[in-house]
């Protein structure tokens, strides 16, 4: 009866706590756009933003239409689902949902960008990452890398993980080769290809590889070489003004979001002991990579320092250099942005369980093989190849499906030696065992 009675306590709690902590949940805009479609007056003032939203992308609305469009903005606003939904970044839905949130935001203005339209998720990349050092790949094939070049030893890592060696081979290939018929890549492919990296890849990969600590130019050149600068962002006819820049950004639903999203996460605060005015440099960080693969795509401008700013300028700007040199601010002057990078990988570990945790299991074909002979290179051959990469703008790696075909041909040639012998064992077995049984 005891039992029974703590069984029914526990049922009566759980059903009482469960309203408070639905209603606490973050709805997705396309949830949202769903229920209210099944509003009539909800469905018509949506409709009519919509349309308000496809007329502006083309050319200016007019006052009496833009005026009509502000209404329908204002009805929506007892519509708490849609005011108050949110989308999820690197998801297959992602686009579709940030077009229902900017939709509900017709006109909304570049001071209100104080709320990021991604759900806030809980990050403990910093945890992650010492964890991810103490029991890495690396160390676990008993290689010393005291003085170790760090963004090497980052790469290194990479590429011992068979997801995070191949989307990065991907993107590499993507943001070097050359389109026929010119001496560019295809921005496009290259953009695609870098988002699929950073949102697809483990933070502990892909964040080790864009701010891994540096103490040497040396360093600091393969940091700021990461995402392929002539391809990823840099333009042949010199920098873009950097209001033209943003207003670019601001027509493409991905772009906005993620620039919204960079703009609440890396906030500066004077006040706050970490510069970040929510106390996150872990979402400040996966704030910035987001922005990576984007027009707005940033990069550090020195191999000396950590400091980051956009590829353009704000020469020629006219009256409107103060909002110009607010965009250039949001990177090379955010005290948020620089602490989040300098105190990444520099920080104390912390304690962990006394069992470590086991470090994320590579291909099986790297199993079958020696992590030390197939996958890392002599480090005495390191500085060398550092000089040659210094020389070219990037080295290519081999795509990784080349990799895998190597060891697949390595451990099928140290298999057949013993297949045969076994095979013929297992005959005279067959042969045999009936005389002896009978």
């Amino acid at each position: 009866m005891i039992f029974l009675g703590v069984l029914l306590y526990v049922f009566i709690r759980g059903s009482a706590q469960a309203p408070s902590s639905f209603s606490s949940r973050v709805v997705d805009c396309l949830e949202a756009e769903r229920s209210c479609m099944r509003e009539a007056g909800c469905k018509a003032a949506y409709r009519e933003l919509e349309y308000c939203t496809a007329e502006e992308a083309v050319t200016p609305l007019g006052p009496e239409a833009r005026h009509e469009c502000l209404e329908a903005q204002n009805s929506l606003q007892r519509y708490r689902p849609l005011q108050a939904c949110k989308c999820r970044r690197g998801t297959r839905r992602e686009t579709a949902c940030l077009r229902v949130y900017w939709t509900i935001r017709f006109l909304q203005g570049h001071e209100e960008y104080e709320v990021s339209p991604y759900e806030d998720v809980e990050l403990d990349l910093v945890r992650n990452i010492e964890k991810s050092r103490m029991a890495s790949i690396v160390s676990a094939a008993s290689l010393s890398l005291d003085g170790q070049n760090q963004c090497l030893k980052a790469a290194q890592d990479c590429g011992v993980f068979e997801k995070c060696g191949s989307l990065r081979s991907e993107y590499v290939v993507a943001c070097t080769k050359i389109v026929p018929g010119s001496n560019h890549c295809n921005r496009q492919k290259c953009h695609r290809a870098l988002r699929r990296f950073l949102e697809r890849v483990p933070e502990e990969y892909s964040l080790g590889v864009l701010f891994c600590p540096c103490s040497d130019a040396l360093c600091g050149e393969r940091r700021r070489k990461t995402i392929v600068p002539s391809c990823s962002y840099e333009e042949r006819d010199g920098k873009p003004n950097c209001l033209s820049l943003e207003g670019y950004c601001m027509k493409d639903e991905l772009c906005r979001s993620r620039l919204a999203d960079f703009q609440y996460n890396c906030h500066p605060s004077p006040q706050s002991p970490s510069g970040c005015a929510r106390e996150n440099g872990a979402a400040c960080l996966k704030a910035y990579a987001g922005l990576i693969g984007t027009i707005m795509t940033p990069n550090y401008v020195s191999n000396g320092s950590v400091e980051v700013s956009q590829w353009c300028s704000c020469e020629g700007s006219g009256n409107q250099w103060r909002d110009c040199q607010r965009v250039l601010d949001t990177f090379n002057s955010n005290g948020c942005l620089r602490s989040a990078i300098s105190s990444f990988g520099s920080m104390s570990p912390r304690p962990v369980e006394s069992t470590p945790p086991a470090p994320p299991r590579p291909s099986p074909h790297i199993q079958q093989g020696s992590i030390a002979d197939n996958i890392l290179p002599d480090l005495s051959s390191v500085e060398d190849s550092e000089q040659e990469e210094d020389e070219g703008e990037f080295n290519v790696i081999p795509p990784y499906a080349e990799k895998e075909s190597n060891l697949r041909s390595g451990v099928r040639g140290g298999c057949r030696g013993t297949s045969a012998p076994a095979t013929s064992l297992l005959l005279l077995l067959l042969l045999t065992g009936p005389q002896s049984w009978g």
